[in-house]
């Protein structure tokens, strides 16, 4: 089959990889237009487009996905098929119509729990113990169309949003060669989404702000769900420091305050339990260790984290 990609992320790649290991031709790629990111401001291209480029593939970037020359280009490429692997838009009618089988998503849940942008990230923060990958019919809403396929995974206590993100986008591209083929040998029929819905809206900046009224395990989750980005944050003193790792401990504290801060132990109260910070990164500073970060800084136990967001 003639095979249309959409993707932008590092997650999507394994997907558009495993498609080219098979007898289906991929005849160009969609992803998001270039960004200027770092210091210096200067473009940096997707991960999908880096590696489609480096397959010699097509590439397409529309700025506006309803844009009628790239709806003109969409027809003329004539795809049997389009596969959507976190492109990061809605696809308009127009383009999920485009092709004579149809446009199929590979989703990082178990739809129809986590619908939305970020299904990884809030299936760690939330606690459950289990996650996978849908793959499934594309219609005009968000994450509803009919289910083809379904694989689960467990969601360990050592996992982060990136080591679930890679797994998940191993899983993915496994399911989406299997589910092609059930496609072309008619083995998959696609089921109506049941039960209730659940929705992983996308993360900002500033969702990544600790709360201390919390439990232990509640902001544990929440330090792996917000990890790579946009990563767990507080302020001490007014300095802005991500918390990169921790460990959930027995015993009691005040929420918010510095219960220990002595021999490479950085412990914070909760509203049940402990949180010991394990690995941070103060603003514009490497990741340290937290026997590094008291070595350099007159932490005293008895203070109290900045309550209120400084920038």
């Amino acid at each position: 089959m003639r095979i249309l990609f959409f993707g932008t992320p590092e997650f999507a790649v394994p997907s558009l990889n495993a498609l080219l290991q098979t007898s289906e031709k991929v005849i160009a790629v969609v992803t998001r237009p270039d960004k200027r990111k770092g210091r210096g401001h200067l473009f940096s291209c997707s991960p999908v487009k880096e590696f489609a480029l480096n397959k010699g593939i097509k590439v397409l970037q529309p700025v506006k996905i309803k844009e009628p020359l790239f709806l003109d280009e969409i027809s003329d490429l004539n795809p049997d098929l389009i596969v959507v692997v976190a492109y990061g838009k809605i696809l308009p009618l127009q383009i999920l119509k485009a092709a004579s089988h149809g446009c199929i998503n590979v989703h990082a849940s178990l739809l129809p729990l986590y619908r939305g942008a970020a299904p990884i990230q809030w299936s760690i923060i939330n606690g459950e113990k289990k996650t996978g990958i849908t793959t499934m019919l594309m219609d005009e809403g968000l994450d509803t169309g009919d289910i083809l396929l379904q694989e689960e995974t467990e969601i360990t206590d050592d996992d982060n949003a990136e080591t679930l993100s890679k797994r998940l986008s191993e899983i993915g591209a496994s399911l989406l060669i299997k589910t092609i083929k059930g496609i072309k040998d008619g083995s998959i029929t696609p089921i109506p989404q049941s039960g209730t819905p659940g929705y992983a809206p996308p993360l900002k900046k500033e969702d990544g702000m600790v709360v201390w009224s919390k439990t232990s395990t509640e902001i544990y989750n929440f330090i792996r769900g917000m990890y790579p980005w946009p990563c767990a944050y507080c302020y001490l003193h007014k300095e802005r420091i991500k918390i990169i790792k921790g460990k959930v401990l027995k015993g009691t504290g005040i929420p918010g305050r510095i219960e220990k801060a002595d021999k490479g132990e950085f412990i914070i109260g909760t509203e049940e339990g402990l949180l010991s910070i394990i690995e941070l990164q103060p603003e514009g500073k490497s990741v340290m260790s937290a026997k590094a970060f008291l070595q350099g800084r007159n932490v005293r136990e008895g203070g109290f984290f900045d309550e209120l967001q400084m920038d």
